[in-house]
């Protein structure tokens, strides 16, 4: 009885249309749904009440965005759930983020939402405006009703059992100091600041492989290729995250002069982003391949193309000619340094002496070989960086991080110092030297790559606003969180989904 009720969306259009042709009257709600409680019943009766035909749609995961630990039960759960209660005649898995489309193939007299105290918008977006275009251009209407609602994501947070005893201990002390609002409102603030973006161009190539197994002839592993992705990487992707919460962005990096893809790099970055594109004579833009198994999404191995050596006089010239014109116009200079070559020690002189707020991640990778140290950087008011090259930048495999941390925010007379530390948080020392540490919000994780890149990209301008660090931190970890359910750079980090996530587990 169940499974006769849940439907494709191919399908559902069909089936609809033949209860309405017999004079039916057609009722159709849309929503997560991710655990059914008493709210929900409430809200699915009164919608049944209003028609003769109860039609549900539900979010599909993929497009959940209620914060990094959410959907908490998959897709087809929730629709057997749905399917499961008396007042409700079909169910679908919507294919789309919005309700918008799944509504013009319903085509339903009345699309039910519940009452809502904030004007009608909802999770920071103006979805339900949307929807009721859509309802209105297929001849139906917007009902809401006003049962008493109750929060899924409430119930989830504090009785579910998703997040470590740690992690749920800190959000609940968090929650007592802390509004979604006030925080949001701080974010909103972000728009206003003028953000200069300085690092290397990073092309992601992904390609996704099936794996066949071992070479009959030889000890190789044999793959078949299934399709590529290019993504925006390295200081273009932070630019991109940067520009969804800053209104004015400008990027200074370098590209290759022959097969340097610039069309595509255009074209990829937002609107409000001013790109100087220098031309790097002799050094190709750098590419980071990435083999992947398609399946899991687990990476293969990896080959770079890049150029070896210094990028020349020439354009080291032009490079600090750009610098000083552009650093005294920006109030945030983020400098992204992947250690392939752009960034000199001269022209690190220059940024550390004239920038009015400095953030700095210094990045250890397989290309510079341990030599990119953040010691090169005599100051900078933020800093963000991994533990590992933190331990190697003091040259400590062992001992407290905290001390290493202390240490280095001192020596740079930072403002706000981040690490990292994976599956264990991060810790944020403030002005005062105080250290907070925030344990990880991540349950789900696509890819670890980029992460640091967006936690840079939104703390550094968020620690202009003079927030504590222990807020710094939380944001930065719900950022790296948001950040890891997204395949490398395919997609940046919004304002509204980073809204509905804080506003999420602060519930």
């Amino acid at each position: 009885m169940t499974g006769s009720k849940i439907h494709g969306v191919d399908k559902l259009g069909e089936v609809v249309s033949r209860e309405k042709l017999s004079g039916k009257k057609i009722i159709h709600c849309h929503g997560v749904f991710d655990l059914i409680h008493i709210g929900h019943i409430k809200h699915l009766e009164a919608a049944k009440k209003l028609g003769d035909i109860l039609v549900v749609t539900t979010t599909p995961d993929r497009f959940v965005n209620k914060g990094p630990h959410r959907p908490a039960f998959g897709e087809q759960l929730r629709a057997e759930a749905l399917a499961a209660l008396s007042c409700v005649d079909f169910v679908a898995i919507n294919e789309w983020p919005t309700a918008v489309e799944i509504i013009k193939i319903v085509k339903p007299d009345m699309f039910v939402k519940g009452f809502v105290k904030e004007d009608g918008k909802r999770d920071h977006t103006n979805a339900i405006s949307e929807e009721e275009e859509a309802v209105n251009s297929v001849g139906g209407k917007l009902h809401l009703t006003e049962e008493d609602t109750y929060s899924a994501t409430t119930l989830i947070n504090r009785f579910a059992g998703i997040f470590s005893p740690q992690t749920r201990d800190f959000l609940e002390g968090f929650r007592r100091k802390t509004s979604p609002e006030s925080l949001v409102a701080e974010l909103e603030k972000l728009k206003g600041l003028k953000v200069l973006v300085v690092g290397e161009t990073i092309l992601d190539d992904y390609q996704f492989c099936s794996v066949l197994g071992k070479s009959s002839k030889e000890p190789v592993l044999a793959a078949l290729l299934k399709k590529s992705e290019y993504y925006l990487g390295g200081s273009l992707a932070i630019a991109n995250h940067v520009a969804n919460f800053c209104e004015q962005v400008t990027v200074v990096t370098g590209i290759g002069v022959e097969d340097q893809r610039e069309n595509f790099i255009r074209q990829g970055l937002k609107g409000n982003i001013k790109p100087h594109l220098l031309k790097t004579l002799g050094h190709p833009t750098i590419v980071k391949r990435r083999f992947l198994e398609g399946y899991l999404g687990t990476k293969i191995f990896e080959v770079y193309e890049m150029g070896q050596g210094p990028l020349g006089q020439e354009f080291e010239n032009e490079f600090r000619r750009v610098l000083e014109s552009e650093i005294p116009k920006n109030d945030v200079v983020i400098v992204a340094d992947y250690g392939h070559g752009l960034i000199s020690k001269d022209s690190v002189r220059l940024i550390c002496t004239k920038s009015k707020f400095l953030a700095v991640n210094s990045q250890v990778n397989a290309g510079n070989r341990g030599f990119n140290l953040l010691s090169k950087y005599p100051r900078a008011d933020f800093v963000s960086i991994g533990e590992p090259e933190l331990r190697l930048d003091a040259r400590e495999l062992e001992g407290p991080i905290t001390s290493l941390i202390a240490g280095a925010a001192n020596r740079m007379c930072t403002k706000y110092f981040i690490s990292t530390a994976g599956s264990s948080g991060l810790f944020c020392c403030d002005d005062v030297g105080k250290i907070h540490q925030v344990p990880a919000f991540s349950i789900k994780v696509v890819d670890r790559v980029g992460a640091g890149d967006a936690v840079l990209a939104i703390t550094a301008p968020a620690a202009t606003l003079g927030l504590s660090g222990e807020v710094l931190g939380f944001i930065a970890n719900v950022v790296g969180a948001e950040a890891c359910m997204i395949m490398g750079h395919s997609s940046s980090i919004s304002a509204s989904s980073l809204y509905r996530s804080i506003t999420s587990l602060l519930k």
